[in-house]
Order: C-alpha cells, then sequence, then structure tokens
C-alpha cells in the first residue's frame, strides 16, 4: 500500500491507505478484508489475478486446500458494488483462473442506455 494511492475506475475510487471506498463520492461501508481485496484486483486492473495470489496478498498467509473465503468476499464486494452503482459490474470470473477487475456496463443497462 502506498501512501496517497488512489485507484479509479469509473464511478469507483479506491483509497486503499486511508481505508476507504468511493462510489459516485460516496463512501462505502466495506469491511478491511473487502477493501484489501478490492485494492488488490483494482490494482491489476484487466488481468486475470488467481485466488491463490488474492488470498496471499489479502490474509497474507497460503491458501488452503477447499477454501471459498476469496469467493465468498468477492460475492460480498459484487453485492455492495452492485447496490452503490447499479448496472456497473467490476469483479469477472474467470472459472479455473481467477478474477480480473474491469468495470463494465452491463448489457442490460447499456441496451437501454442507448435506446432513450
Amino acid at each position: 500500500m502506498q501512501p496517497g494511492e488512489v485507484i479509479k475506475a469509473g464511478e469507483l475510487e479506491i483509497r486503499p491507505s486511508e481505508f476507504l471506498a468511493l462510489a459516485g463520492g460516496r463512501a462505502l461501508t466495506l469491511s478491511v478484508r473487502e477493501l484489501e481485496l478490492l485494492a488488490a484486483l483494482g490494482r491489476r486492473e484487466g488481468r486475470i489475478v488467481p485466488r491463490e495470489e488474492l488470498y496471499r496478498t489479502v490474509w497474507r498467509a497460503p491458501m488452503r486446500a477447499a477454501d471459498r473465503s476469496v469467493d465468498v468476499y468477492v460475492h460480498k464486494l459484487r453485492a455492495k458494488l452492485a447496490l452503490a452503482l447499479p448496472g456497473w459490474q467490476f469483479i469477472h470470473t474467470h472459472f479455473g483462473f481467477g478474477y480480473r477487475f474491469h468495470p463494465e456496463l452491463s448489457q442490460r443497462f447499456h441496451n437501454a442506455a442507448t435506446t432513450r
């Protein structure tokens, strides 16, 4: 974590050193692990990050066999981000590999916006 580091992705802003994430300028209520996971993914935007690497980065320990902690926390983050920024998807699953952070407007919202 670098002092003053800011990770921006559309309306989402992550400030790891301040333990703060903003969605549309409003603070998100995230646990420390959720914020660390979001920052770990945000720092590698566009790249697939293996679950094991995320676990080592956030939990600071080797991942145990059959541990689903990363998946559970990704699920929680997705739910919170969806409430804060409807129509946007930030965390994408790559089955058998890991997760990729990349902000995308969901197809349903994109189609609605282009037909107006």
